[in-house]
């Protein structure tokens, strides 16, 4: 199986891929609204601790497990911990990750939606659109989208459209960027984004910036052990983790550059939380100068972010169905786009006023859930299991092996390495979770 497995053709292309995981709807839509919400510059601080301390080891540990393995998730456990339930940790991920999916592809759905009426200056109204049916098609058109590209394969599927996307992702947060600093007022904005108030700082904003680093560098759900399964073999490890979180986090950054100022230069309040991108945003595109050519960039911005983010979520399972279960790639594609789809449904049916009642529990919506009980409790909870694994129960010399290409590459950070996922990681998560239930 392992001999057989596709390669990334290129290292660039790998890179490419990895970053496009990571980066996705995280950091373009959920990043500034979560830094809206929770004070700006004090949650922005506390997000780059927790992507530093926590994310990047994490991340690390994930992709060279996935390299080392040379399998899907739980073949990969499997290997390294036979006789043993780790395996499972390969199923828990694909679970996180169809979940995600499930309200990643309704918000995924809106972008289309308005990258498409941002053409003609006719972007709908959000609170009537969201509840009604329409957008059911364009969430079911973003899963035929992931879909005909996954039945490409490894090289000509997800590595051919991540060197032609994550290039126009740049391109467009550049443009973007450079239009919002030029807008009057735009230095309230950034002073909202850098400059810290740290009385804002309590345990739900530090919960909300360790959940946010967990759902923007999508680390701790296998998807990233699934692309590093893919990765050449000359790759060298540390320095590739901390370029795909470095560009994951400047991009997280550069979307509230383009959104924080626009926001304080029209006067509007950047605390909207998810509505921020779909109803304060079009309210300022439709004052600015060129504003449906902006909206269409800022929307096309967003639907390239999902996709290629969604990919990587979607291959997991993918590939789980083929090396595990015997599936075709064509049979396995579709059987994880219409599992995925059919949470997709749930979580849009949600938002109608025929089905709210019955699709919420407690008074959060399905798609409400979904998003708080993915990003906050189990994408941490897998990581601080990933972190045990790594840190406790893989021989050393793999990992070892794989951060130093057989000894090839220096190995000076493998001690740090270890500190930050044997201790520092585990104990962290516990201490936040444990903070966040008001247990401390």
């Amino acid at each position: 199986m392992s001999k057989e497995r596709a390669i990334f053709v290129t290292k660039l292309g790998g890179i490419f891929a990895a970053v496009g995981s990571a980066v996705g709807l995280g950091n373009v839509w959920r990043f500034p609204y979560e830094t809206g919400a929770n004070g700006g510059a004090a949650f922005l601080l506390i997000y780059l601790a927790c992507v530093l301390l926590l994310g990047t080891p994490l991340l690390l540990a994930e992709l060279s497990l996935g390299r080392a393995g040379r399998e899907n998730p739980c073949g990969t456990f499997r290997k390294f911990a036979p006789s043993s339930p780790w395996f499972l940790m390969g199923y828990l991920g694909a679970l996180i990750m169809l979940l995600i999916v499930g309200f990643y592809s309704v918000v995924a759905g809106w972008t289309l939606c308005y990258t498409t009426n941002s053409i003609t200056g006719q972007v709908p109204e959000f609170g009537s659109f969201s509840s009604s049916y329409g957008p059911l098609f364009w969430m079911t058109l973003f899963f035929l989208i992931n879909a005909v590209i996954l039945l490409g394969g490894v090289q000509k599927g997800i590595e051919r459209a991540s060197n032609v996307l994550m290039p126009l992702l740049a391109l467009m947060l550049v443009a973007l960027c450079v239009n919002s600093l030029l807008l009057p007022g735009a230095g309230d904005g950034l002073s909202f984004l850098f400059h810290p108030d740290f009385s804002k700082i309590d345990s739900h904003v530090i919960l909300s910036a360790m959940g946010q680093s967990f759902f923007s560098i999508s680390v701790g759900i296998s998807c990233l052990l699934t692309y590093g399964s893919y990765l050449p073999g000359s790759t060298k490890m540390g320095r590739t983790s901390l370029s795909i979180t470095l560009l994951d986090t400047l991009i997280a950054i550069l979307s509230g550059i383009i959104i924080f100022p626009a926001c304080f230069s029209f006067g509007l309040e950047p605390g909207a939380g998810p509505g921020l991108a779909f109803i304060t945003l079009p309210e300022v595109f439709s004052q600015m100068a060129g504003g449906s050519f902006w909206s269409f960039c800022f929307f096309a911005l967003l639907a390239v972010a999902a996709l290629t983010s969604s990919l990587s979520m979607l291959e997991t399972p993918t590939a789980i169905l083929q090396e595990e279960f015997g599936f075709s790639r064509r049979s396995a594609v579709i059987t994880a786009s219409l599992v995925g789809w059919v949470l997709g449904i749930l979580c849009a049916l949600s938002f109608c006023p025929e089905f709210s009642a019955a699709l919420s529990i407690g008074g959060m919506s399905v798609f409400d859930i979904f998003d708080g009980l993915t990003a906050n409790f189990l994408m941490p909870f897998s990581g601080m299991l990933m972190a045990i694994f790594v840190g406790w129960v893989l021989n050393r010399k793999v990992m070892t092996d794989t951060l130093t290409n057989q000894g090839n590459d220096s190995g000076w950070f493998i001690p740090l390495f270890y500190f930050l996922v044997r201790w520092f990681a585990p104990v962290c998560i516990l201490l936040i979770f444990l903070s966040g239930l008001g247990i401390l």
